[in-house]
């Protein structure tokens, strides 16, 4: 399954708790960080960075949650008037190499409270995002 997706529709996605997010509110890496951690109620200590949302997304210990998806309606605004285009798809690799480290996290021997999530990032079918993906993957 990939990890970045584009979607017209949320039911075959209906056993994850899905996060929402407006691409009209992430239309900057500020923006998205922002929106983000309001919407998965981060800890206080987020950083607003790249590096403070690998930490957190790397964990989500504070979420109960197993299955969790991500979805950007607007995403025809995410990330548009983000000037610095190696940013944007830093931001994507990442969040796809997140999402794949899930698969094959594994508690560590002293970790009894170790709870496995699934994560993927989904996108309302939009051209901007369309060609965002496609540079990510290509």
């Amino acid at each position: 399954m990939a990890h970045l997706q584009l979607v017209s529709d949320l039911v075959p996605w209906e056993k994850y708790e899905i996060i929402n997010l407006d691409g009209e509110k992430c239309q900057t890496l500020r923006g998205f960080y922002e929106a983000i951690a309001e919407a998965m109620s981060f800890p206080e200590d987020f950083g607003f960075n790249i590096d403070s949302l690998d930490d957190m997304l790397s964990n989500l210990s504070w979420m109960e949650e197993e299955k969790i998806a991500v979805y950007t309606l607007n995403s025809e605004h995410f990330l548009s008037k983000e000037r610095n285009e190696s940013k944007k798809l830093t931001l994507l690799d990442r969040l796809s190499a997140i999402c794949e480290d899930w698969r094959w996290m594994e508690p560590d021997e002293n970790e009894d409270d170790f709870e496995k999530k699934q994560l993927v990032f989904l996108f309302h079918e939009s051209e901007n995002i369309q060609e965002l993906l496609k540079n990510v993957e290509g």
